[in-house]
């Protein structure tokens, strides 16, 4: 598998990490020259490029056409936009994923504007204080964004062992979170008596240690 993320600060930056632990190939775009300097000191000289990723140009020399996701995550929602659709529309990218900075903009990240899922955080943080936290501590969530956890997708596979059991039914590593499913066009908020169906995405709150669990569990090729 090969992802492309364009945008090297700190998102894209952790991303890569989390990517290349996993043993998936990265390959970074970034247009600042020493964010790039640092950049190819940590991941190599061959997986990251110096240029504007909503260059064309750029990111056919960046293999845009052998990337299996586009993950445009910088910090600027126009540039993640045209990247999005540059992506989608010019090079056909199997999967685009952009990074929602502002919220108000959130309604713009759409399947018409070559964005197949968009991160936006405030959103996904919100979910997190109402499902988990029922609003009673808000410092119980920020502690715990301190360790190292992140937000990760997994699609339920066609082979899972959890298709047709409902979510009490699962034995969830204690330290993950299941955040939210996504089911065609629908957004749930997963409670006990949920059942899970095979494409149905879904957003964990994890750390490292239980990613490969929760693969197994899910059902998505080791790789």
């Amino acid at each position: 598998m090969n992802v492309l993320i364009i945008g090297g600060g700190q998102i894209g930056t952790y991303m890569a990490n989390l990517l290349v632990k996993n043993k998936i190939d990265i390959t970074i775009v970034e247009k600042d020259r020493l964010t790039v300097q640092r950049l190819k000191e940590r991941f190599g000289e061959d997986n990251v490029v110096l240029g504007n990723g909503s260059s064309p140009t750029i990111l056919e020399s960046a293999g845009i056409d052998k990337a299996n996701v586009v993950a445009a995550v910088t910090g600027q929602d126009e540039v993640n936009l045209v990247v999005s659709t540059i992506a989608k529309f010019e090079f056909q990218a199997p999967r685009v994923v952009a990074k929602v900075n502002n919220p108000r903009n959130a309604w713009l990240f759409t399947i018409g504007m070559g964005v197949d899922a968009a991160v936006n955080q405030a959103d996904i943080i919100g979910h997190m204080v109402v499902e988990e936290m029922s609003m009673k501590s808000l410092l119980t969530l920020m502690r715990l964004s301190r360790g190292a956890y992140s937000i990760i997708q997994l699609t339920v596979g066609e082979q899972a062992p959890v298709i047709g059991k409902a979510v009490k039914e699962i034995k969830i590593p204690g330290d993950a979170l299941m955040i939210a499913i996504y089911r065609g066009d629908s957004m749930i908020v997963p409670h006990g008596a949920t059942i899970l169906f095979p494409g149905d995405k879904i957003l964990f709150f994890s750390n490292e240690k239980d990613h490969l669990q929760l693969n197994s569990l899910f059902g998505v090729p080791t790789l």
